[in-house]
């Protein structure tokens, strides 16, 4: 399995990616910068976190156009799996691979800490190595992370099971008490119709390694490899 880590001008988790994919759980991985248009036979690509382009305009806009997005799409549209994690998410949403938007948070302000979330469903290729209703910890960072969608896109991931993450309580309880940003519906992470394109607001990346905070992200990674074995 060889996992491809997208850098943009401004991205600031790409190396947190490559370490824990690299030597916490020895899968194949190559940066791809944003200008190249070769994806060097990537199984599965990652936009990680950061600031893109300095998030000039609004998080995501600027980078949609950088010259790999295009092949990015196209690997795709072809099936096979793309992770957003954080302005990754915002980049897939901005660039159309996922609906809704990431607005300002609710606060108006940047929030870093850990949250807990509860893995709604283990039917995806993201969340089949979680069991259902299993709850993690992660941290978050961002100041535009509140998912936002029309009725009829929430009402669309709600039936087609595409909502793979939500902020609850580390019992596994939503309220608004345990949403950090105000996301509809708790929202922290969903996928396409397809089920090969996942984004989600919280890091992943930064539980790969029990010295490092936990591992509660490994399982992430693992089921797309395991699905590719």
């Amino acid at each position: 399995m060889r996992f491809g880590i997208v850098v943009f001008p401004g991205s600031n988790c790409d190396h947190d990616c490559y370490w824990g994919l690299k030597h916490d759980l020895a899968y194949e991985v190559n940066f791809l910068w944003h200008r190249q248009k070769d994806l060097v036979g990537s199984d599965c690509i990652i936009l990680p976190g950061g600031f893109a382009h300095g998030d000039y305009l609004r998080a995501g806009a600027i980078a949609r156009f950088s010259p790999i997005m295009e092949e990015v799409v196209k690997h795709a549209h072809n099936g096979k799996p793309v992770i957003g994690i954080c302005n990754g998410f915002q980049v897939l949403t901005e660039i159309g691979l996922l609906p809704g938007a990431l607005l300002k948070n609710n606060t108006l302000s940047f929030i870093h800490k850990p949250v807990t979330l509860r893995i709604e469903h283990r039917d995806s290729l993201f969340t089949r190595s979680y069991k259902t209703n299993a709850v993690i910890e992660l941290p978050i960072a961002h100041g535009q992370g509140r998912y936002y969608a029309s009725d009829e896109v929430i009402a669309e991931l709600q039936s087609e099971n595409r909502i793979l993450f939500r902020y609850s309580s580390p019992k596994g309880e939503l309220s608004s008490a345990w949403n950090p940003n105000g996301s509809l519906l708790d929202i922290a992470g969903i996928c396409n119709a397809a089920g090969n394109i996942m984004g989600m607001m919280p890091h992943p990346e930064r539980r790969m390694n029990q010295q490092l905070g936990g591992v509660d992200g490994r399982a992430i990674f693992q089921g797309v490899a395991q699905a590719f074995a």
